[in-house]
């Protein structure tokens, strides 16, 4: 008996049969093409479903916890966030971020709004402040690059051998 390793004859790789970012199918599978198993139990449940649907309730109102949510969430839409009205003061420049964040703590302390609505509305005042600086800052550059030299020689006192532009 000898212990030679004996290389595996090539083949396709185990977990891997496709090379990476390619994949067998490439078109997919066909849109409205739904699981046999999901089409196997549409075929069960075809004509029950109104008995399914009594059933259920008569054990929610039976007491069973299961059946009586599943009840509810089918009865009540579910929870969407609430609009939230107050007056908050116009935001021009950075300045105006004092009076606007006087408002949301105005309406938080005085329990027009929640707390996690508080944090969303200075989330978005926050956003419209660093889009406001960032435009000043855009317009503040492109003055200060119109008020350079065009070539370095124009500026007095720099010899332009020296530089590397």
């Amino acid at each position: 008996m000898t212990d030679a390793i004996v290389p595996k004859a090539p083949g396709k790789v185990r977990g891997r049969p496709f090379e990476k970012g390619r994949s067998g199918n490439p078109t997919g599978r066909r849109v409205g093409c739904r699981n046999k198993t999901t089409i196997a139990a549409a075929s069960l449940l075809a004509g029950e479903a109104e008995a399914l649907t009594r059933k259920a309730v008569e054990l929610a109102l039976g007491g069973d916890p299961t059946a009586l949510r599943l009840c509810i969430e089918r009865v009540l839409p579910q929870c969407r966030e609430r609009t939230v009205k107050f007056a908050l003061p116009p935001i021009e420049s950075a300045a105006d971020i004092a009076p606007a964040m006087k408002a949301v703590t105005s309406a938080l302390a005085d329990g027009m709004i929640t707390p996690g609505e508080a944090a969303t509305i200075a989330a978005v005042v926050d956003t419209f402040v660093r889009a406001i600086e960032t435009s000043d800052f855009e317009r503040r550059l492109k003055i200060m690059e119109a008020e350079l030299p065009a070539r370095p020689r124009d500026v007095p006192g720099m010899c332009a051998t020296r530089l590397s532009w």
